[in-house]
């Protein structure tokens, strides 16, 4: 399952014919201007804390670099993002594959 907010380019005549092709890929679309409801909004809200905030970047690469390494400390602390989840009232569950 994919949520996604309603970024023009999310609702595309392409993207929704990929979509359509698939029968594996389920999608739900968030209500416009409900960054409440984004899960992702909670990580970036992580990130920017982290200490890049109001930071003036030499350059992208630079701002690239920083924002991976802050990306990826927050991938390794799973209880932050259950935390982001739990804040908008979702919760990661295990998946079984049980088809075999």
């Amino acid at each position: 399952m994919l949520v996604w907010d309603n970024l023009n380019v999310h609702r595309s005549a392409a993207m929704q014919a990929f979509i359509d092709g698939t029968d594996w890929l389920t999608v739900v679309y968030l209500p416009s201007y409900a960054p409440d409801l984004n899960p992702v909004e909670g990580v970036w809200s992580v990130v920017k804390r982290g200490g890049y905030a109001n930071q003036a970047f030499t350059g992208i690469d630079q701002m690239a670099r920083v924002v991976g390494a802050s990306l990826r400390r927050v991938q390794n602390l799973p209880h932050v993002l259950e935390g982001v989840l739990a804040h908008i009232g979702l919760a990661l569950t295990e998946i079984t594959d049980n088809t075999q």
